[in-house]
């Protein structure tokens, strides 16, 4: 786990995630932002901005792979299964938004997640949420502690 001095940052425009630290960049990730835009909107399924922090860690004893519906896990996904289903995967680190714009993102259930539409990842193409390979949302889950700062922009 990395020391409270550790953030997040998120570039829409690159679908990038860097991890940084004191020193710099820690780790940098692939995401896929929403594939509707940017906003804050309730029921647009838009990825907000703004300044946020990871207000809950779901899944650490959990399977890479495990399907989470309404943040409990229900199964393993078979990775042979095509389906276009938005599932949600692996980890999820729940966002909360510190802003006025955004201040609606834990309501909204915008999370970090791994997804069975891995393929997608570095092009705009979830609903909203920030979407990592399944390794790589594991990995980011061990190196972050609850309350992390995620600024996405």
């Amino acid at each position: 786990m990395q020391p409270p001095d550790t953030r997040i940052e998120i570039c829409v425009s690159t679908q990038k995630l860097r991890l940084l630290g004191p020193e710099g960049v820690i780790a940098e990730y692939p995401v896929s932002t929403s594939k509707f835009g940017l906003g804050s909107e309730e029921g647009s399924f838009r990825t907000p901005t703004g300044d946020f922090e990871i207000s809950q860690k779901i899944g650490e004893r959990e399977p890479e792979l495990t399907i989470f519906k309404s943040r409990k896990p229900i199964g393993l996904w078979d990775p042979s299964d095509r389906s276009d289903e938005d599932l949600v995967l692996s980890r999820i680190l729940r966002l909360d938004g510190l802003q006025e714009d955004n201040a609606n993102t834990r309501d909204r259930f915008i999370y970090i997640h791994g997804t069975n539409q891995e393929h997608l990842i570095g092009t705009p193409a979830s609903y909203g949420c920030i979407r990592m390979r399944n390794t790589d949302v594991a990995d980011l889950f061990a190196r972050v502690p609850e309350h992390t700062p995620v600024s996405i922009a």
